[in-house]
């Protein structure tokens, strides 16, 4: 099977199911990391409520708790979609590794998506039905049920990056796993939900201050604004310092298990020693560049021993470029490193090995499939790039990796200074920086750019995983199922249709959710008598 049958699918079949499962992520993305981000928010108002029992905290609590309701409602659609479409367009990855990676997907719906359910219904209905402290604990187990949603969620994905805890059985022609703790708790999948995690907080923190802000601009709802924009700026104050210490661990992941990333981050063609770190560069955004032929992208600007640094923690650390990953290098503590050809050649025994070993099995050649299983096993590490055609397609799309990497790091950097600046401004600090104005008076410009934000959050995020999903091609398991390996084998015209519905079913919810959240917004607050 593994040796024909994959090679077989159409290419529009491929192409259309990428584009599918990417419009599905990234419309589920838009509603997953507001509902991590204003758990926290409301969560700590509430806390705020039971510990000074006044019912202004009960009041901003309600509010805030209600615009997490109707975004965590839209998240839980988009997201059974998403499930579903591995089943559907990704049946042969399905088959393939679904002893691994449906494991953390049905603890997720199992255990996480319970907790969130049931915990969610005490929280909205529950005011005057349990006690503080219950419904207190019920908040932040929303908020805590949706994180652990995440986690596995985001296991599974690491897995998919850095697979590890499994083994190949060439008799059931499987990945099965031989490590629960090995997928559920690798260094990948905590660098990854850690930098995610705290990244969603940012989202949920500017989407915060942006609606205070929009109080503040139309002079309504002061003490609201004020209050909530002090626990918004800090909750995210300290997500964004935390996000740029989690993605520089995750950087050092990635530079450790997917160095080609990284190049294709950095548009790094040929590494070595002492590599800067790229701040920008003339990396045309259209088209792959001559990275066989160029040394260095043009007009480059970086920071000296930066990318060293980031990627070993050693500023004089060896970072392999593209060229070096494909033709072969040798490490400076002399570890060889094969070339593509090379691994494309061991991939070819590998499968050649297997068909050789299922035959001998069914002929009942006992000492052929022995010679054939140990073939196996010897090349098995690149199994994965029998498949590749052309070393060419090794090579992430380099301008997208590129520009989505600075798309996030600027914007990252921006929120910190933001943040800031909001959260100094509330205590009255930057008097002079503001011409002696209180936050609560600024020109209306200031609360425009705090609202202009919350898209810039957005898209800081979604180029986040733009990187990790682009970083990752050609593969669906990092050196072991190429992409068009992984499809169903179904007829592009259906997969291309199915796309553009769901282009109009998710545009739709998008735009029914902005409308009542907006609805909600200029509503306000009810605030009700003790």
């Amino acid at each position: 099977m593994f040796s024909h049958l994959f090679l077989d699918i159409d290419a529009g079949t491929i192409n259309w199911s990428r584009a599918q499962f990417a419009l599905t992520a990234i419309y589920h993305w838009l509603f997953v990391p507001l509902t991590l981000g204003l758990a926290i928010v409301m969560g700590i108002i509430e806390t705020k409520f039971y510990l000074s029992r006044d019912v202004f905290w009960r009041d901003a609590a309600k509010f805030w708790q209600k615009l997490f309701g109707i975004n965590f409602a839209m998240g839980v659609a988009t997201g059974i979609i998403l499930e579903f479409e591995f089943g559907t367009n990704w049946s042969n990855y399905s088959w393939f590794v679904g002893d691994i990676f449906g494991a953390p997907l049905a603890i997720e719906g199992i255990v996480a998506f319970f907790m969130e359910s049931t915990f969610v219904a005490v929280m909205y209905f529950g005011w005057k039905k349990v006690s503080p402290g219950f419904h207190l604990a019920s908040t932040w187990l929303t908020g805590l049920g949706a994180t652990i949603s995440a986690w596995w969620i985001l296991v599974a994905n690491a897995w998919m990056q850095y697979p590890v805890g499994c083994e190949f059985n060439p008799d059931t022609m499987r990945n099965e796993m031989v490590s629960f703790l090995e997928v559920a708790l690798s260094p990948f999948a905590i660098s990854k939900f850690c930098h995610t995690v705290t990244s969603a907080w940012i989202i949920g923190a500017v989407f915060c201050v942006g609606v205070c802000c929009w109080y503040l601009l139309k002079k309504r709802e002061t003490k609201l604004a004020l209050e909530s924009m002090k626990i918004g700026a800090a909750v995210g104050l300290a997500a964004s310092l935390l996000a740029a210490a989690t993605g520089h661990k995750s950087g050092m992941d990635v530079a450790e298990v997917q160095p080609m990333k990284l190049a294709a981050m950095e548009a790094l063609y040929n590494g070595g020693t002492d590599v800067g770190l790229t701040a920008i560069a003339l990396v045309n955004p259209f088209s792959q560049p001559d990275y066989q032929n160029d040394a260095e992208a043009p007009l480059k600007i970086e920071m000296p021993y930066g990318l060293s640094l980031m990627a070993t923690n050693d500023p004089h650390g060896y970072v392999p470029g593209i060229n070096d990953l494909l033709n072969g290098f040798t490490r400076p503590d002399g570890t060889v490193e094969p070339s593509a050809d090379e691994k494309i050649a061991m991939g070819k025994k590998a499968i050649a090995a297997l068909a050789a070993y299922r035959n001998a099995k069914k002929t009942g050649d006992d000492q052929t499939a022995s010679s054939a299983l140990q073939e196996l096993k010897d090349n098995m590490q690149y199994f994965g790039y029998g498949y590749i055609r052309d070393k060419s397609e090794l090579v992430p799309y380099i301008p997208i990796n590129f520009w989505a990497f600075r798309i996030m790091v600027g914007a990252g950097c921006l929120f910190i200074l933001f943040f800031a600046v909001v959260l100094s401004g509330c205590n009255g600090f930057p008097r002079k920086l503001w011409a002696n104005r209180s936050i609560t008076s600024l020109p209306a410009w200031h609360y425009w750019m705090a609202i202009a934000l919350i898209p810039v959050a957005y898209i800081a995020s979604e180029s986040g995983w733009l990187v990790a999903e682009f970083g990752r091609q050609p593969w669906t398991i990092q050196d072991m199922l190429p992409t068009w390996a992984a499809v169903s084998d179904l007829h592009s015209s259906s997969v291309m249709i199915t796309f553009f519905l769901f282009l109009i079913l998710f545009t739709t919810m998008l735009a029914v959710e902005i409308s009542i959240l907006i609805k909600q917004i200029k509503k306000g607050p009810e605030y009700e008598k003790n």
